[in-house]
């Protein structure tokens, strides 16, 4: 499959690396599977880079039309994983 992460031009390239990093773990999320963990720890980092829920909410909705796979849907599972160290899988 064929799309573009939808980024930022004020980004850093260090930020840029993060966000890819945080939508490559929602891909492996809905592909194989990803430890709580690791999705918590790439999702802390892209709350940092786009702190606002909005930007947040516009981003996400990109990254969901041209790839198909919905990061609120991980996320969401991620969190009632509570305290165990679960793999997610959708």
């Amino acid at each position: 499959m064929e799309y573009q992460y939808p980024l930022s031009i004020d980004w850093t390239t260090e930020e840029v690396i993060d966000v890819i990093s945080f939508f490559e773990a929602v891909e492996k999320a809905y592909e194989k599977g990803i430890k709580k963990e690791d999705m918590m720890a790439r999702y802390r980092k892209f709350k940092e880079i786009v702190p606002s829920k909005s930007e947040e909410k516009k981003i996400c909705n990109e990254f969901e039309e041209s790839s198909g796979y919905s990061f609120y849907h991980v996320v969401k599972k991620m969190k009632e994983a509570g305290d165990e160290t679960v793999l997610i899988t959708m």
